[in-house]
């Protein structure tokens, strides 16, 4: 196993995934293994130096549901890897919760319930956002929204990954859309029974934006100083 765990700490990301795997499968030992990696990462991760191999980690102790497994969590992280930071007191810590029992479907509307929290009461009673909303974010919040998406879907998913691929387009919508799975020729991604709520979706897939209002919503999430910084 140390030579499992050594490799955990020094491969390839795909590598790092591939142990994680093994380690789940290899019983108490393997289980044992993964929560040594993880108390020894802490320090780190109360910096929010967290990444995706931190909350696969996480997730495989959380999903092996053993008591020794729950005693730790619990223990050294009853919130998740995820410093759950918001500069305006919105607690985060359901959204954690489902993405790592990775209920992709559920976290999405819980994150736009989230984003009209930020926004205020009026955008939580119409349950949509003005891009002027979007522009007064802090950013401290949404990049635990992203940093949340992010880690508990092995780097596929979060407004980091969309950004990337907008601006990998040129900042070409149409383009954007295909790639993304949101459109498929003229026709949009009908929600929610043509979206696919796992990893099996295209990278950056998920969270949804509504686009029948136009671009100026996501446009102003994919333009927030949040990911600038």
């Amino acid at each position: 196993m140390a030579d499992l765990l050594d490799r955990l700490k020094s491969e390839s990301l795909r590598n790092q995934l591939q142990v994680i795997g093994q380690l789940s499968e290899a019983g108490e030992v393997g289980l044992n293994t993964l929560m040594a990696f993880l108390l020894e990462r802490k320090p780190s991760l109360d910096r929010a130096a967290v990444g995706v191999v931190d909350g696969s980690v996480y997730q495989a102790l959380f999903a092996a549901d053993t008591p020794k497994t729950n005693e730790f969590l619990q223990a050294h992280f009853p919130q998740g890897v995820v410093p759950l930071r918001s500069e305006n007191g919105i607690d985060y810590a359901l959204l954690q919760a489902l993405l790592a029992k990775q209920e992709f479907e559920a976290a999405d509307r819980l994150t736009l319930e989230k984003l009209c929290e930020l926004a205020g009461t009026q955008a939580l009673q119409r349950k949509w956002l003005y891009f002027t909303e979007v522009d007064q974010f802090p950013m401290i919040d949404l990049q635990t929204i992203n940093t949340l998406w992010f880690v508990h879907s092995k780097g596929k998913f979060g407004y980091s990954v969309q950004r990337e691929l907008w601006l990998g387009v040129g900042k070409d919508w149409d383009k954007l859309w295909t790639k993304i799975g949101w459109k498929a020729g003229n026709n949009w991604t009908r929600y929610p029974h043509e979206f696919t709520w796992s990893l099996d979706a295209p990278r950056g897939h998920l969270p949804l934006s509504n686009q029948l209002r136009g671009v100026r919503v996501i446009n102003a999430l994919l333009s927030h100083p949040a990911w600038k910084s």
